[in-house]
């Protein structure tokens, strides 16, 4: 039995800039405790190794500090590491590799893959057949020469690359370095580790992308898992497991507003996220003025309970009841300005208007409070 634990797309340094500076800081954070978990699953499993299929960094000027902490989080797996540079790491002339052997930061059992050419596990029965990157972008199957390679009888061969496999992931790919598909079969390979798709994904028997262990992006593609790989028979497919491996929850809902009752459930939705939650909301539909302000202090109080919540409410359209209006003792010219403003929703100003809308009401509520309050 040769048991692996396949992984890819760590992205150590990813900064995130679409969150709030402390938001940012946490998720970038996770993805070194990610890897300290994936080293305790290798040994509680006792994996013989661990694949990386690259895009272990996520760009190459990370900090030397980064480069430091990231080998330092591998140290709870004391068996081989294979990694291999991606698109976002790729193994340039000089590079964040490079930079990483100056500093003397690789373990003596983790070995990068510069070059295309086979790696012999002779004490475990296995050789790596890896494929590099050496540029971002590439237009040739890295991969072709794994077909011609010729291993030691008796050993598994197992691809390791980095890209899309043609015909079967042809959009939302990082990259568009291609990959052939059905090139386990015609390299005789027992299995074939890949990356760059951030979700896991079965491509045929023996070609899986594990996806990247720590969520990063709002998308439902089974991310946030490693793969558990066991191979016995030779030549027989492995049976895969995936592993969940990741911290936060990534979540993007879009929730239509039409009537008081979606309101209702809305604010039930919003008030369930807790601190594993990263979540993106759009709001659509129509909210009169009394819902939208009670929406807006639900997005506020969660926005304390969850890890990060971005909210759009810029489609929802304001309809003012007349007990709206009633309350904000809008009446004469104030009352004809509100009626144009709630009109003007349907125009190219509609973004405007309803800013102007909310904008006014705040105003008036607080002309009111403080009027209903003075002596």
């Amino acid at each position: 039995m040769t048991k692996l634990l396949h992984t890819a797309d760590w992205q150590i340094g990813k900064l995130f800039g679409q969150f709030e500076p402390d938001d940012a800081a946490l998720l970038s954070e996770a993805r070194f405790k990610t890897v300290e978990k994936l080293a305790n699953i290798a040994r509680e499993n006792r994996v013989d190794l661990v694949l990386v299929a690259g895009d272990v960094f996520d760009a190459q000027g990370v900090a030397d500090k980064t480069i430091h902490r990231l080998f330092n989080a591998m140290a709870g797996f004391e068996g081989p590491w294979v990694l291999l540079p991606g698109n976002h790491d790729a193994a340039l002339a000089e590079s964040v590799w490079t930079r990483a052997a100056r500093l003397r930061a690789i373990p003596a059992h983790v070995t990068v893959c510069l070059q295309p050419e086979l790696l012999l596990l002779e004490p475990l029965g296995i050789a790596v057949l890896p494929a590099p990157l050496t540029q971002r972008h590439t237009h040739t199957d890295l991969t072709e020469w794994f077909v011609s390679a010729e291993t030691p009888t008796g050993m598994r061969r197992i691809g390791l690359a980095h890209g899309s496999v043609q015909g079967i992931l042809a959009e939302d790919i990082d990259s568009p370095n291609p990959i052939a598909a059905g090139r386990a079969e015609q390299a005789r390979l027992d299995y074939l580790a890949l990356g760059d798709w951030h979700g896991t994904k079965r491509i045929d028997a023996h070609t899986w992308y594990s996806g990247t262990p720590e969520t990063d992006r709002f998308r439902a593609n089974e991310s946030g898992q490693a793969l558990l790989v066991e191979m016995s028979e030779s030549g027989a497919p492995p049976t895969v497991t995936p592993v969940a491996t990741g911290q936060y929850r990534w979540q993007s809902e879009t929730l239509l507003l039409r009537i008081a009752s979606d309101v209702e459930l809305a604010l039930q939705r919003i008030s369930a996220y807790g601190p594993v939650d990263v979540v993106q909301l759009e709001f659509s539909g129509q909210i009169d003025l009394g819902g939208y302000r009670r929406l807006g202090e639900a997005v506020e109080q969660a926005r304390g309970k969850a890890r990060s919540l971005l909210a759009d409410l810029s489609e929802l359209r304001l309809e003012p009841t007349m007990e709206d209006i009633d309350s904000l003792k809008a009446d004469g010219y104030l009352g004809e300005v509100i009626g144009e403003l709630r009109a003007s929703q349907d125009g190219p100003d509609a973004e405007v208007a309803r800013e102007a809308l909310v904008l006014l009401a705040g105003i008036l509520d607080s002309q009111h409070a403080k009027a209903g309050g003075s002596p």
